[in-house]
C-alpha cells in the first residue's frame, strides 16, 4: 500500500493548533502530577480544592461541569477527600437533598502547599517564555477557548 495525501488523516495533522494545545497540556500536567506526587496529591485533587476554595458551597453537579467529567468522578474524588479531612457537604440552605462543598482547615492546608507546586511549574513556564510572551499567549489561549466555544 501507498501512502498518498487522501489517507485516513491529513498530511499536517500534527502540525495543528490543536495538536500542541494537547503537547502543552501533557508536558504541564505530567509536570503537577509529578510535582504535586510529593504530597500525596493529583492533579484532579488540586482542581477540585482550588473551585471549592474560589466558590465555596458548589455541588457535586456543579463541580462536573466546571472541571468537565462525570458527577461520577466528582463523587468519587469527593469522598476520598472527605475521608482525607479535606472537604466537608454541608446541607443547600433551600434544597434539602443538595449538598453544599467547603473546604477544611486540613483542606485548606492541603491546597496551599498544593498551590506553591503549581506556582513553581507556572513560574517555570513564564520564565522560560518571558512577560510579553506570556501575556501574548494567555490571550491567543482565549481567543482558542472563544474560537471554540462559538463554534
Amino acid at each position: 500500500m501507498t501512502h498518498d495525501d487522501k489517507g485516513p488523516i491529513a498530511a499536517d495533522a500534527l502540525d495543528r493548533v490543536s495538536w500542541a494545545l494537547r503537547r502543552a497540556e501533557w508536558a504541564v500536567q505530567g509536570r503537577k502530577e509529578q510535582r504535586l506526587r510529593s504530597l500525596g496529591m493529583v492533579a484532579s485533587h488540586y482542581a477540585l480544592l482550588i473551585s471549592v476554595h474560589t466558590e465555596p458551597g458548589l455541588t457535586g453537579a456543579e463541580l462536573a461541569r466546571r472541571l468537565n467529567v462525570t458527577p461520577q468522578a466528582v463523587a468519587s474524588l469527593v469522598a476520598r477527600l472527605e475521608d482525607r479531612g479535606q472537604l466537608e457537604r454541608r446541607p443547600h440552605p433551600r434544597h434539602r437533598h443538595v449538598q453544599e462543598l467547603h473546604l477544611t482547615d486540613v483542606g485548606r492546608e492541603a491546597l496551599r502547599l498544593a498551590d506553591a507546586v503549581v506556582d513553581e511549574v507556572e513560574k517555570k513556564i513564564t520564565e522560560e517564555l518571558g512577560p510579553e510572551n506570556t501575556a501574548q499567549l494567555r490571550a491567543l489561549l482565549g481567543q482558542v477557548a472563544d474560537a471554540v466555544r462559538e463554534a
